[in-house]
């Protein structure tokens, strides 16, 4: 089927016939893939993008229940940059003990 390009601000705009818009469902307002390939020209319907709220999952994990949790993995050993050394990782000091130091005067 042939349609003009129409002049729409700085950019051209395509009139999709009703036919074509009863046959794939397109309502006003819709997205479309616009693909370029060469001198081919394509207009497609962009498929919805599935968003998921972080509560919803873990009310869908909490409801599957356990027996459906991935294995856990022993990976061995800390090695290398993962390596933390201070007091905080030998349990020597917490977060409360670190805010309760009184600090010393600044002297000129």
């Amino acid at each position: 089927m042939k349609v003009k390009l129409a002049k729409w601000g700085n950019s051209l705009g395509l009139r999709l016939p009703k036919a074509a818009v009863e046959a794939t469902g397109l309502e006003p307002g819709a997205e479309v893939d616009v693909i370029v390939d060469g001198r081919d020209l394509r207009v497609r319907q962009s498929l919805p993008i599935k968003r998921y709220r972080l509560a919803d999952l873990v009310a869908e994990m909490k409801r599957l229940g356990p027996e459906n949790q991935p294995p856990l993995v022993a990976w061995g050993p800390d090695v290398g940059a993962e390596i933390i050394d201070d007091g905080y990782s030998r349990g020597e000091i917490s977060p409360r003990t670190i805010g309760n130091k009184k600090r010393a005067p600044r002297g000129r």
